[in-house]
């Protein structure tokens, strides 16, 4: 199996694995042997390495292994990478259908027949069925196991970075944290209803706890959600409103 890295590119071991996964499918009754990946890799980067930097890009491999009008992974890897964990988190909750913090292959060919349709794209079923497992598994599954986790999953929405990374809760004047404050409560209050509920409280938990634990599994996050509501929702409506977060967090509401 192969994984597509975080910084967006198929290098070194990764990149000589995804050739040997190849040879085996395009010649299944041929032995492998390094000599010939070797000269399979180097016939087809020549080829399609258009940056010539001995990296297989997302779109060079795209054009390498699939026909112009089924670009698929180029949709796949959204043209717009999302830049709020809330809407992340929207989409994570709605695949994850039995809950269990991964999304399985089951769950992710709903993902891909969803995100086609979107396109205007039909796909066969067998087409859906070879996209998921020897295409998507296999490339954004970083740590094999069969399942995406949240990091595999924002790796395929390119999801921006941690949005709380440019703030400094803890440094500047009081006044400074207040506006900093302000900004952030605005950036998880996607409905602009005053609260953060449901995905904003996801979102913000992922961002939150992101800063010391970039590898949080879904169910980690479940349990990280509760933590954060016992903390903070004093009302106990399920919902942390402007005001609680600010005295969670250790700043006086306006």
């Amino acid at each position: 199996m192969i994984y597509w890295t975080d910084n967006g590119h198929i290098e070194g071991k990764e990149l000589d694995d995804f050739f040997r996964h190849m040879m085996k499918r395009l010649a299944p009754q041929e032995t492998v042997t390094e000599e010939k990946i070797q000269k399979l890799k180097q016939r087809f980067m020549s080829a399609y390495d258009a940056t010539a930097d001995g990296k297989l890009q997302i779109q060079e491999l795209a054009n390498m292994i699939l026909p112009e009008d089924e670009n698929f992974l180029l949709i796949f890897h959204r043209e717009a990478p999302l830049d709020n964990s809330v809407d992340f988190m929207k989409i994570w909750k709605k695949y994850d259908v039995d809950c269990s913090g991964y999304i399985s292959a089951r769950e992710l060919k709903g993902f891909l027949n969803d995100l086609f349709l979107k396109h205007h794209k039909e796909v066969s079923s067998d087409k859906l069925e070879e996209y998921t497992d020897t295409m998507v598994m296999k490339i954004f599954d970083k740590n094999k196991d069969g399942c995406l986790d949240l990091n595999d999953l924002a790796r395929i929405l390119a999801l921006e970075e941690n949005f709380l990374l440019q703030f400094q809760m803890d440094a500047g004047s009081k006044e400074e944290r207040k506006k900093d404050f302000e900004k952030i409560f605005d950036h998880y209050d996607v409905s602009k209803t005053g609260v953060l509920e449901g995905p904003e409280v996801d979102g913000f938990v992922k961002d939150m706890m992101g800063l010391v634990r970039p590898n949080m599994t879904g169910s980690e996050l479940d349990k990280l959600r509760g933590i954060l509501l016992r903390h903070c929702d004093a009302n106990k409506d399920g919902k942390i409103q402007r005001n609680e977060l600010s005295l969670c967090l250790g700043l006086k509401p306006k």
